[in-house]
């Protein structure tokens, strides 16, 4: 049996100062549709986390901020997401600009298989800086902004292959904002990390979302209620509630919430 709700319950807080605002957003797999008009502000520099069963559709969601979900075949999407009032689907938007602008790490580390400094470096470079002060600086900043520097100061030039899991998801997140981005996706960015590795992660983001905006999608209930600001609960492709991370897990309004929350189902 499915959990029911009442679509009047969920709250839809507006944010004057939004990073992001998602209107009347659908997408299709196919004939498959995996998002229903999902309606959603992200506050700027807060943390907002995504919660719900799996295939409920949060990572679909946090794809397609970043027009990650062009490059799956078959999709079709309806309604916007606004970035600066504009849409990111519109048909003249630099997708590699709006990436540069909208940073995403990935549930497993993905480092590349080059040195720690080239990982960070790597975007820097690919739009265009090549002078190897202003290259230093940057990959410097990064590590110490994802407080990464210290353990890795004297390795900067070993393969990033050789740091544990922990280190390469901070490298991750270091290389991500080396291009100075306004918004930072995480998805499950702690599922393989061990509970020292994870705790890790959560202090940096608080540290971060002085700068950034994140949006993290997450199965920990914990975790969620500990990292982030803001909570959406999703559920068959809608978002069922959103507000205050304090507030939906402590008095949420929808049963299929508290259901949820309380371990019930999913």
């Amino acid at each position: 049996m499915q959990p029911a709700w009442s679509p009047d319950l969920a709250r839809r807080p507006e944010f004057e100062k939004a990073a992001l605002r998602v209107r009347s957003l659908s997408l299709w797999y196919g004939e498959s549709q995996a998002l229903h008009d999902i309606e959603l502000d992200v506050p700027e520099r807060k943390i907002t986390a995504l919660i719900g069963p799996s295939g409920c559709g949060k990572s679909t969601l946090l794809r397609c901020i970043n027009r990650m979900q062009d490059l799956i075949d078959g999709v079709r999407i309806s309604g916007e997401i606004l970035f600066h009032d504009r849409n990111v689907f519109a048909p003249d938007v630099d997708v590699f600009a709006l990436r540069r602008r909208i940073g995403m790490v990935f549930q497993k580390s993905n480092p590349f298989p080059k040195s720690i400094y080239e990982n960070v470096a790597y975007g820097s470079r690919i739009h265009g800086l090549r002078k190897r002060a202003q290259l230093d600086e940057i990959v410097e900043k990064s590590l110490v902004r994802a407080g990464l520097f210290d353990e890795v100061k004297d390795r900067l030039h070993e393969s990033a292959l050789g740091l544990s899991g922990g280190q390469q998801q901070r490298l991750c997140i270091a290389r991500a904002i080396a291009v100075e981005p306004e918004v930072i996706l995480l998805d499950e960015p702690c599922s393989a990390l061990d509970p020292i590795a994870t705790q890790k992660v959560e202090e940096l983001m608080q540290e971060l979302k002085e700068r950034y905006t994140i949006v993290i999608v997450t199965h920990n209930m914990q975790q969620a209620a500990r990292a982030s600001d803001y909570t959406a609960f999703m559920y068959l492709g809608k978002v069922v509630e959103f507000g205050e991370t304090g507030e939906i897990f402590v008095k949420p309004r929808v049963r299929a919430t508290e259901d949820y929350i309380r371990g019930r189902f999913g």
